[in-house]
C-alpha cells in the first residue's frame, strides 16, 4: 500500500519562502514519476512541477520561483517555493506514478496513481 503524506504548508506573507515535503511509504519512489499539483478554491487542480526520472518540469506560473527535488534516502519529495504570491494560495498535493503513464505526460493529473491528502498554503498580501 503506497501512501503519500504532505507537510510543510502554512500561512505566510507575500515574498516569503516555504518548503513542502511529501514522504512516501510502502514502496520506494526511485522509479516513480513524482509531481506536485495544487487546487485553489473554486478552481480545478493544476500542475505545479514534476520530477520525471531526473528531468524536471514546471508550470509557467511558478517557473523560476519553485524547485522540485527528491531525497531517495528519505523517500521524500520536496517543493521549495520562493517569492510566494497571494495567487499561490491553494491546497498542494503530492502525486506518484509507478506505471509509466505519466512519463510522457508528467503534467497530466489523470496519469498519476497515488495522491496525498494535501497541504494548505495560504499567502497573505
Amino acid at each position: 500500500q503506497v501512501q503519500l503524506v504532505e507537510s510543510g504548508g502554512g500561512l505566510v506573507q507575500a515574498g516569503d519562502s516555504l518548503r513542502l515535503s511529501c514522504t512516501v511509504s510502502g514502496r520506494t519512489f526511485s522509479n516513480a514519476v513524482m509531481a506536485w499539483f495544487r487546487q485553489a478554491p473554486g478552481k480545478e487542480r493544476e500542475f505545479v512541477a514534476a520530477d520525471n526520472w531526473g528531468s524536471t518540469s514546471y508550470a509557467d506560473s511558478v517557473k523560476g520561483r519553485c524547485t522540485i527535488s527528491r531525497d531517495r534516502a528519505k523517500n521524500t519529495l520536496y517543493l521549495q517555493m520562493n517569492i510566494l504570491k497571494p495567487e499561490d494560495t491553494a491546497v498542494y498535493y503530492c502525486a506518484a506514478d509507478y506505471s509509466g503513464r505519466a512519463y510522457l505526460s508528467p503534467s497530466a493529473l489523470e496519469k498519476y496513481e497515488y495522491w496525498g491528502q494535501g497541504s494548505q498554503v495560504t499567502v497573505s498580501s
